[in-house]
């Protein structure tokens, strides 16, 4: 892949396969170190931003993993469209929870690489489902 957009996209794509393995050491690396998260949303658990490799992994992905059966959820890309440094993924979040409903959520993320890793990342879903769940 040659392009800046071929090589952001490649970057994201395995971004998603990696958290979607659920071992969120193997995202560390991937994760600028003043890198940020912000899902966009109000009145759910995780909302608002995220700066740093421990607000992000820690405080916000390992609980948010936590309610979901071991392996899930998983991300599954179904559009990657990059500019430059800059992706936009339309993406599904499938998976069981420790409840034993199903999670079958609908995302769309911002993302910006700077030197090979995720600078700033911005989550859109789905809150009405994350909300039907609790």
């Amino acid at each position: 892949m040659g392009s800046a957009e071929s090589q952001t996209e490649a970057f994201v794509r395995n971004f998603f396969a990696t958290l979607s393995t659920g071992d969120l050491s193997r995202l560390r690396p991937l994760l600028h170190e003043d890198a940020s998260w912000t899902v966009n949303a109000s009145g759910i658990d995780g909302a608002g931003p995220k700066k740093g490799h421990k607000a992000i992994l820690d405080d916000f992905l390992g609980p948010i993993r936590g309610i979901f059966e071991p392996g899930d959820p998983k991300v599954v890309i179904q559009r990657v469209i990059a500019q430059g440094n800059v992706a936009v993924a339309e993406a599904r979040g499938l998976g069981r929870l420790k409840n034993g409903k199903e999670y079958n959520n609908r995302y769309a993320f911002v993302i910006e690489v700077r030197d090979g890793k995720v600078a700033a990342l911005t989550e859109y879903l789905d809150t009405v489902h994350v909300k039907s769940l609790g």
